[in-house]
């Protein structure tokens, strides 16, 4: 065979690579409108499924990247009406006059008549005398204070331009039937009551003072007698039924409620029974003495006394 030809070239030298030391690349944050989008979207599926409380906390977000969002304030109003969060609806509502209704309606349910007066007075300017909401909002308020007539006008108003197929038909038909019962009792219905009182405490009602309020004392009592017939009430007695023959209740002993464990594990255990003594009564560390034992002497004279 020929022998190979032999190359000229140099052998290569080999290249080492320097180790490229691994960075983690951090992930840029997504744009204020991306982010707004999911949110957005996170807002409307918890409000389908009925999370309101999470759903105040995505306004809060959504607002905390766009603070002047209108459609997450208005959503935060609502959730915080339908969450009965009525302090932070007004706090929410107070500096702004776009929601001088909500404000209105949170006033009436913290008990603040007067300024939910003045309110509804703003709100019907801007709405007008026939929204629905307005209506509402001026019925209760006049239940409230005792004006049944024009609570009952309202809400016959109401009723007449309602869906009867809706809860809002419902809800107007209670009121209105609350409001009717007051005016009933106003017209009629006192004087009835009043023909059925006896005539001795009918004919002194004018002239007799009024009653006096219950003292403190008798208040207290009254209240320890109340606690002492609930506590009675809850003790049952035991039933005949489920005691057992022989057992006479008040006279037989009770059953050892350590019955069920195991003797050596009971609270009387080694307590009360007496102790083995080891070794025959000796006590610890004595030593039995061993008998006698024979001398040599004996054993010798016993040997010379045998016959031979």
């Amino acid at each position: 065979m020929p022998p190979k030809p032999v190359s000229n070239r140099a052998p290569a030298q080999k290249q080492t690579k320097s180790r490229v030391k691994k960075t983690t690349a951090r992930k840029q944050p997504l744009p204020a409108g991306e982010r707004l989008k999911r949110l957005f979207t996170s807002l409307c599926a918890q409000i389908d499924g009925g999370h309101f409380e999470n759903a105040i906390k995505t306004c809060d977000k959504i607002l905390k990247i766009e603070p002047e969002d209108k459609d997450a304030l208005q959503t935060k109003v609502f959730l915080l009406l339908q969450t009965e969060q009525y302090g932070a609806a007004l706090s929410l509502t107070d500096s702004n006059e776009t929601y001088v209704f909500e404000k209105g309606y949170s006033l009436y349910r913290t008990n603040q008549e007067a300024d939910a007066l003045k309110a509804l007075e703003v709100t019907k300017k801007n709405k007008g005398d026939d929204d629905r909401g307005v209506l509402h909002l001026e019925a209760q308020l006049a239940y409230r204070e005792g004006s049944y007539q024009a609570a009952f006008d309202l809400y016959t108003q109401l009723l007449d331009t309602s869906d009867p197929s809706s809860e809002e038909h419902a809800d107007i038909l209670t009121n209105l039937e609350a409001a009717q019962k007051h005016l009933d009792f106003i017209d009629s219905g006192h004087l009835r009551a009043l023909d059925e009182l006896p005539t001795s405490i009918s004919n002194n009602l004018e002239s007799a003072p009024p009653p006096q309020p219950p003292s403190a004392a008798a208040t207290v009592t009254s209240a320890i007698a109340l606690q002492e017939t609930n506590v009675s009430k809850k003790e049952k007695s035991v039933r005949l039924k489920r005691v057992p023959k022989g057992v006479v209740l008040g006279v037989t002993p009770l059953p050892d409620p350590e019955r069920w464990l195991k003797k050596s594990e009971r609270s009387t255990f080694g307590t009360g029974g007496k102790r083995r003594k080891a070794g025959g009564g000796a006590t610890q560390g004595s030593v039995e003495s061993a008998p006698p034992a024979p001398s040599q002497g004996s054993k010798s004279a016993g040997k010379g006394k045998k016959k031979k």
